[in-house]
């Protein structure tokens, strides 16, 4: 008697070679905030961090060191802003946004190389790393669902 696979095995998994190449692929276009806090750690990251969300949600809270450079802007202000040398990261409110993915097509459109920061200024937040004001640099809380209250980082 044969027996319906799973949801999960419903659709067989991908050959290795199409996985790698999928997984390979999805690392060019995306990184995620742990990576970025590390690379903003050292001297010259080698990418500029822009934050492509609208001036209310800057003023609010932001990741120190951003380029502030809503989406709608990009076409006009990209060259004064932005080395076109230099690759770009790009980051809008979270996972429930897709302003990342609209900035980082703008940017594209433009001839910069570009990733998007995974999980935006929401999972930056909720890492609890720090976050620039007009008033300063704070660091809130981890939240203990999207990392481990002992570090920064899933260790992944």
């Amino acid at each position: 008697m044969e027996t319906t696979p799973n949801a999960v095995l419903r659709v067989p998994p991908a050959s290795p070679a199409d996985a790698l190449a999928y997984f390979t692929g999805l690392l060019a276009y995306s990184t995620d905030v742990s990576d970025v806090y590390a690379a903003n750690e050292s001297d010259d990251p080698g990418f500029t961090l822009v934050d492509t969300r609208g001036d209310a949600a800057w003023f609010q809270g932001r990741v120190p060191g951003a380029v502030h450079l809503p989406t709608d802007d990009i076409p006009a202000r990209a060259a004064g802003l932005v080395d076109p040398a230099r690759p770009v990261v790009v980051y809008c409110w979270g996972p429930g946004c897709n302003g990342a993915y609209r900035a980082a097509a703008a940017f594209a459109t433009l001839g910069y190389q570009v990733k998007y920061m995974m999980g935006g200024f929401e999972y930056w937040v909720r890492e609890g790393l720090p976050v620039a004001t007009d008033a300063g640099v704070e660091r809130g809380k981890p939240d203990p669902l999207t990392v481990p209250s002992s570090g920064v980082s899933c260790d992944c």
